[in-house]
């Protein structure tokens, strides 16, 4: 047993080199590309939205990426990334300006030198903290999609001055999960304004074949979190959609799937095998093998969409159409059946290999139909084209509302700089971007 156990170590302190010379290649060549890149010239960034994660995550804020071009059109906006390959990566495609700041100095240079009203956050990251102590500006949890799953009600909601949520299902949620917290005054209500960009061409030309996304999510890190369905669904309701030539699979597993667990990673490559030897034995199918940046085309030409409890289901209900839900193999995965969740067209592992008529069912059940109606309206109120989009504009207009309220409240406090213990950290050698 002591053998087996420093040969983990080994194995893991290589892993540990491996990850800091990488990172560390990834930071001199962005330095390299920084060389001829503009920054945002000082006094211009109103509104910035934090992202410390690395490329791993990236999917967290491309979901934003039109609501925010949208907005800059009208306040300036900017994203800060501390990780060298997801500055890269956001110097090729994020639509608005992004500044690489490694470390806390750095953050607080740019804090000092930008009007900052209001910062955005598109997840729970550690590094938040480290923006959190900069006050004179609203903090803004917006999330990265809604959900019924436990990460929706986190405590860590309270940190934040306000919460962008999107209907009256969010906010019932946080009031029976949290105490003490001020929905009122905390929280902004807007809908989903991704679905107003939905993004991407058909990959696929439309014919009359029925079109199914099935749209996974990964294994989790822990058993209250295994939510994944490609090792107990999938590869059973593939197999069963294939064999009836009158399917198109549209398959988009999560990023992440089979990170933790090698059975959930075969299991994906069986399903993207199996799509590859129907689309050469009938080039007519064109099944789809899904891995791009790009949301939105999936959810709109879908007819049925297939998903784990993930921000999935909620980005296709915004789009009212019909959608399954698997239920989770494990009995240990929590599942908050308060909401949606309680009354949804669950697919239960068994009924994996008889999914074609449950599909024909909900695409023709007008009880599935109205059923699916009530609960749109529940998360996302009206969901009718730029709604949404005008609710978010007008949630920031809100808060710059406020930030002046407050500024003018204290027009005479007197303000000094705070030593800072971190200054001199250099955060990316011990945490360097995944791959």
């Amino acid at each position: 047993m002591v053998g087996v156990k420093i040969v983990g170590q080994v194995k893991t302190a290589r892993r540990i080199v491996r990850n800091l010379m990488r990172s560390r290649r990834n930071r001199n060549a962005l330095l390299k590309r920084l060389e001829h890149e503009t920054p945002p010239a000082p006094g211009s960034i109103e509104i910035a939205v934090y992202f410390a994660d690395t490329r791993v995550n990236l999917y967290q804020i491309r979901q934003w990426y039109a609501p925010l071009a949208e907005l800059a059109r009208e306040h300036p906006v900017a994203i800060i990334s501390r990780s060298p390959g997801t500055m890269m990566t956001l110097l090729d495609e994020a639509p608005v300006p992004a500044v690489y700041l490694r470390k806390v100095v750095d953050l607080e240079r740019f804090v000092s030198e930008q009007p900052l009203r209001i910062v955005f956050y598109v997840n729970q990251n550690a590094k938040n903290f480290q923006m959190f102590r900069y006050g004179r500006m609203w903090h803004v949890f917006i999330n990265h999609g809604e959900s019924d799953k436990m990460y929706m009600t986190t405590n860590q909601y309270k940190a934040y001055d306000f919460a962008l949520i999107a209907g009256e299902a969010a906010r019932e949620r946080l009031a029976r999960k949290l105490w003490a917290y001020d929905l009122d005054r905390h929280t902004l209500q807007i809908g989903r304004p991704q679905a107003d960009h939905f993004a991407g061409e058909l990959p696929y030309t439309p014919d009359d074949r029925t079109v199914v996304l099935y749209a996974p999510t990964w294994e989790g890190d822990r058993p209250a979190a295994a939510y994944g369905s490609i090792a107990s669904h999938g590869e059973r309701l593939v197999d069963a959609l294939l064999a009836t030539g009158r399917h198109r699979i549209v398959y988009r597993p999560h990023p992440r799937s089979g990170v933790v667990d090698r059975e959930y990673r075969n299991a994906n490559a069986r399903i993207v095998a199996a799509l590859e030897r129907a689309n050469a034995a009938d080039p007519r199918a064109q099944h789809v093998h899904d891995t791009g940046s790009a949301l939105g085309w999936q959810l709109a030409a879908a007819d049925v969409a297939i998903t784990d409890i993930s921000a999935m289901v909620y980005d296709r209900l915004a789009t009212g159409k019909p959608i399954l839900i698997t239920r989770p193999a494990s009995p240990e995965a929590e599942i908050d059946d308060s909401g949606y969740l309680s009354d949804c067209e669950w697919l239960l592992p068994e009924q994996a290999q008889d999914i074609v008529p449950i599909v024909d069912r909900v695409l023709t059940s007008t009880e599935a139909h109205e059923k699916l109606t009530y609960w749109v309206q529940r998360y996302f109120g009206d969901t009718s084209p730029g709604v949404a989009t005008a609710r978010f504009h007008k949630a920031v207009e809100n808060l710059y509302a406020e930030w002046d309220r407050v500024a003018a409240e204290h027009a005479g406090d007197r303000v000094t700089s705070e030593s800072n213990p971190f200054d001199d950290e250099d955060d990316e050698d011990a945490a360097p971007d995944e791959e």
